[in-house]
């Protein structure tokens, strides 16, 4: 099976994960989900031709804690969509303390923003303002889909076969539309 991402869904149809396919096959095959959505593509298995699923269900309600948005690299690269704050570029990315931590700029969402190495290096141990440099957007710690993480959400609600299950939070309207 080629790699191919599906979403899963709980029994209330919140999103629950993003998975690959070998595991949202297994878990229509043994009894656990239900097939929502398929791709229209089929995969052969040993005893028949199956199709491929887009968007499973779980036949029972999955109960877990709500997880907290974790600030990490990934987590900020993804609020920020893989593009320097500064100039928009989206080629050798890294993070920039937008106040510089020598100063007492906080480790937070709202002091971290993606930045190309170029923009890092002429920013230096500024602030923005110092350096005469203009952030694209201010800084803040996004909404969460419970279970999913930014990562994966980010590229869920590129899906448009995923689009009725995915909410869409004002900051990523303009992605989820373009």
């Amino acid at each position: 099976m080629a790699k191919h991402e599906v979403l899963l869904l709980n029994a209330n149809y919140e999103p629950l994960n993003v998975c690959n396919l070998r595991r949202a096959v297994s878990l229509v095959l043994v009894g656990k989900a239900e097939v929502i959505d398929e791709t229209g593509l089929q995969f052969l298995s040993s005893e028949d031709i199956h199709d491929v699923p887009s968007i499973v269900r779980m036949r029972y309600q999955v109960r877990r804690p709500i997880p907290r948005l974790r600030l990490s690299r990934h987590s900020i690269l993804a609020r920020d969509n893989y593009e320097c704050q500064y100039c928009g570029s989206t080629r050798d990315l890294t993070l920039d303390h937008v106040i510089p931590r020598w100063t007492g700029g906080p480790h937070t969402w709202e002091n971290l923003v993606t930045c190309c190495r170029k923009c890092n290096l002429k920013k230096a141990d500024k602030t923005p303002q110092q350096a005469n440099m203009k952030l694209k957007k201010l800084p803040k710690q996004p909404h969460y889909v419970p279970y999913l993480s930014l990562q994966k959400y980010m590229t869920a609600i590129e899906r448009e076969d995923w689009a009725f299950y995915i909410p869409i939070f004002k900051e990523f309207r303009q992605k989820a539309v373009s």
